[in-house]
């Protein structure tokens, strides 16, 4: 080979040229997110809640009376018998009631105790032999034939645990560091869920501050710790403030147009007697913002890695070509993501969809129900928010790609020819060179080497 030829091995340094642009991309990237960063920061300082819980009034459903007490026992078996909370009807002289016992073995050692399960459970069959259970245990409280000792919940720690180590180990296995990584930035997420954002709901803080605010600090920290400082997340991050902002108006709208009041749910009763403060539209505005944080950092993250991968098939490409190609990948991902948002929400409201299929309603009134209203709300927010986050996101990535010019291989930067053109160099994946009169071309996303007068 020529000297004139580059190869894989080779580690040219950037011209002068090429690194002043990627400078200037990157000052560029940085005059509107350091700005950005320091006024969420203000804003979190500003709205930090105080941790002052003395005006709630919720009461704990796990609190027990005197001699009343939670345990744990292993079922050891399963059988239909006369109910002991019902001793005191045959005591009467009347007939005992049948139900299904659970003679369980408990955590603490002594004898097997019959737990009384409840009509509802018992119809589904899920207690078997073998199962952890928590039970109340009333032995101390109870007399008179009462059952001391009534069923109240699985104990499921082992198979969520399990559950979520495997998850885990598949997510590390399969994208390793930056899989590692994205777990820690969840993590830190939940954190800021748990410290800032829920507790300043429950203080009174503005619903939509608070939600825009939170949701911006968590995706400065898992887009940045999951993927790294670079031109491209920063367009990403760029994308999804966008859509976000967008998300928080259309949420303030219409949780206000739609009426979203939240008071046919029962946590809502609860949380509306804890507190004066508290506002159950509040907290609705809130979870329609953070909803769609997570679909709205994968459609801007791909489309701005999407409009890198393009420029380095073909870096000669306009920006308009560029841009119209990543947008067919983006309507691609418009699709399928409006799926996943309308059918996750499905998922997690089925009882709901199917007890309001059964009511004898036109499809209008059911889809705008209270039962329903917030969901389709929250699916259309999201969605909006979703589509418009993507031709912006393109089109950052795609000004500052220009600028930033053809990503590195394998520690080679691929830089600027004299004249104004590039270096046509393959990849070390390809491992050869261009000889004089071929050109490289992109084919249902491989390179092809082919002569200069042959078309593609």
């Amino acid at each position: 080979m020529g000297s004139s030829h580059l190869h894989a091995s080779e580690s040219p340094k950037p011209s002068a040229s090429a690194t002043a642009t990627r400078k200037r991309a990157t000052l560029l990237l940085s005059a509107l997110l350091v700005p950005l960063g320091v006024i969420t920061l203000a804003a979190m300082v500003l709205l930090w809640p105080s941790g002052d819980r003395s005006s709630l009034r919720v009461a704990n459903p796990y609190a027990t009376a005197d001699g009343v007490s939670f345990e744990r026992g292993t079922v050891r078996e399963v059988a239909e018998g006369d109910c002991p909370s019902s001793q005191p009807t045959v005591d009467a002289g009347g007939a005992a009631l049948t139900c299904t016992i659970a003679y369980t073995q408990p955590a603490h050692g002594g004898d097997v105790i019959p737990v009384e399960v409840t009509p509802e459970l018992a119809r589904t069959e899920a207690v078997q032999a073998g199962d952890e259970i928590r039970y109340l245990d009333l032995a101390g409280v109870l007399q008179g034939g009462a059952a001391p000792y009534v069923f109240v919940d699985f104990v499921r720690s082992v198979p969520i645990v399990a559950l979520a180590l495997g998850y885990a180990v598949v997510v590390v296995a399969v994208a390793r560091w930056r899989g590692l990584r994205a777990l820690l930035g969840l993590v830190g997420a939940l954190a800021v869920l748990a410290q800032f954002v829920l507790p300043g709901l429950v203080e009174g803080r503005p619903p939509l501050l608070l939600g825009l605010v939170g949701s911006v600090v968590i995706m400065y920290g898992v887009l940045y710790f999951a993927h790294g400082v670079s031109a491209r997340t920063s367009t990403a991050l760029l994308g999804t403030v966008f859509g976000l902002g967008i998300t928080a108006l259309l949420a303030a709208w219409a949780t206000d147009a739609a009426h979203l009041t939240g008071v046919g749910d029962e946590n809502a009763y609860t949380l509306v007697n804890a507190s004066d403060e508290l506002s159950i539209s509040s907290i609705i505005l809130c979870g329609l913002i953070i909803s769609g944080l997570g679909v709205l950092n994968d459609v801007t993250i791909t489309q701005s890695s999407s409009v890198w991968e393009l420029h380095e098939l073909a870096p000669d490409t306009s920006g308009r070509r560029l841009f119209a190609s990543a947008m067919r990948i983006g309507r691609d991902h418009i699709a399928s993501t409006v799926y996943t948002i309308a059918f996750a929400y499905a998922g997690a409201a089925l009882p709901v969809l199917i007890l309001v299929s059964l009511y004898d309603r036109a499809l209008l009134d059911t889809l705008t129900s209270g039962e329903l209203a917030e969901e389709v709300v929250r699916t259309l927010v999201g969605s909006i928010g979703l589509v418009l986050a993507i031709p912006v996101t393109t089109l950052v990535a795609v000004l500052v790609v220009k600028a930033v010019g053809p990503r590195t291989h394998g520690g080679r930067q691929d830089d600027a020819a004299p004249g104004g053109g590039t270096t046509p160099v393959v990849p070390s994946v390809v491992g050869a060179t261009l000889a004089p009169g071929e050109r490289l071309v992109a084919l249902g996303g491989r390179r092809s080497r082919r002569p200069a007068g042959e078309d593609a």
